[in-house]
């Protein structure tokens, strides 16, 4: 059984290894912003500033953060100063037009790597997918707090 095993890992690794994750990639962060966007419009303008408790961010404050980390972590891959503007104020139109020029940076800076490049940033790629679950969960937890249900996850077929 070990045998079999081994062999069909040896046969299955040139096809692991040619594949091309960079469109797998982009799916999941166009998904991500999507869904990232939907959560931003639910919370109504007068709870953009809205924090459960006095230690957390406010919701808009969680926006900022996941647009200025998108930023942060495609400036670590590409070695540039990402060239988004910071809003000068944040209401919700703002906000949400900053985390999606953001998202669009990503993507777009997502979409110029090639396989190489794309697996030798792997590892910061996925901390900003995971960064970006994070504090779009809170902001989830912010909508329930406030009785909103938050809108449904938008899957994707793989």
């Amino acid at each position: 059984m070990k045998r079999l095993l081994l062999a069909l890992t040896m046969l299955a690794l040139p096809l692991l290894a040619g594949e091309d994750i960079v469109p797998k990639l982009l799916q999941h962060w166009k998904t991500s912003k999507a869904y990232t966007i939907a959560i931003a419009q639910q919370m109504p303008e007068a709870d953009y500033g809205f924090r459960p408790n006095s230690e957390e961010m406010t919701f808009k404050e969680q926006l900022m953060h996941i647009a200025g980390m998108n930023e942060y972590f495609m400036s670590k891959i590409t070695g540039v100063k990402a060239p988004l503007a910071k809003p000068v104020t944040l209401d919700k139109a703002s906000v949400i037009r900053a985390l999606s020029e953001s998202f669009d940076y990503a993507i777009k800076t997502i979409g110029s790597l090639s396989t190489e490049q794309a697996e030798k940033n792997l590892d910061n790629l996925l901390l900003a997918m995971d960064h970006t679950t994070h504090h779009r969960g809170q902001c989830v937890v912010y909508l329930r707090a406030r009785g909103i249900k938050p809108a449904e996850y938008p899957y994707f077929p793989h």
